[in-house]
């Protein structure tokens, strides 16, 4: 009975590796169409969608002041970027405040999405990309760990890159666009 235990526990096992490989397979799988946008309508959208219900949570959202400036990459899976990291500022901040932050270096826009409270570690800063890595400050909240790997695929897909950083309790996760 042991044995018959173990050998389905193993078919299981291969089974569970199977689906993970699979799910890693079709995430980078993502259509991405390259091309140009403006930021100001990007920003639009965003605010369009967040102002209110920001609001409505009475969170302070702000955005600071940009220069528009056209980007590169794929509109809908940049505002896809966007809202996840938002959305994660909501689900992981302390509800006080979110704000977008623009600057440019070189031949790029860097546009920080940062929020106050609830930071994580430095030693769990450099694993919040992986896939299926949910660090110590998720407690309840659900999710499954795949939010930041998709949008860290999309950048790359877009020629662009994403990074986080800590700070004195503001977490701040950047987007890297390649300007046009």
């Amino acid at each position: 009975m042991a044995k018959n235990i173990y050998e389905k526990c193993t078919e299981i096992n291969e089974y569970i590796e199977k689906i993970i490989q699979t799910a890693h397979e079709n995430l980078l799988n993502f259509e991405v169409k390259n091309d140009e946008f403006y930021l100001s309508d990007f920003i639009k959208e965003i605010e369009k969608f967040y102002t209110e219900k920001l609001d409505l949570l009475k969170i302070n959202f702000s955005i600071a002041p940009f220069q528009n400036q056209l980007l590169k990459g794929d509109f809908e899976r940049a505002v896809e970027v966007l809202q996840n990291l938002i959305e994660n500022a909501l689900k992981y901040g302390d509800g006080k405040e979110i704000s977008l932050h623009f600057e440019r270096e070189e031949d790029c826009l860097l546009l920080s999405v940062k929020n106050s409270g609830s930071t994580i570690s430095d030693s769990e800063l450099p694993h919040i990309f992986e896939s299926f890595w949910r660090g110590s400050n998720a407690g309840t909240s659900s999710g499954s760990g795949l939010g930041l790997y998709i949008c860290r695929e999309l950048m790359r897909k877009m020629n662009g890159e994403i990074f986080a950083e800590t700070e004195n309790e503001t977490m701040s996760v950047t987007a890297v666009f390649p300007l046009v």
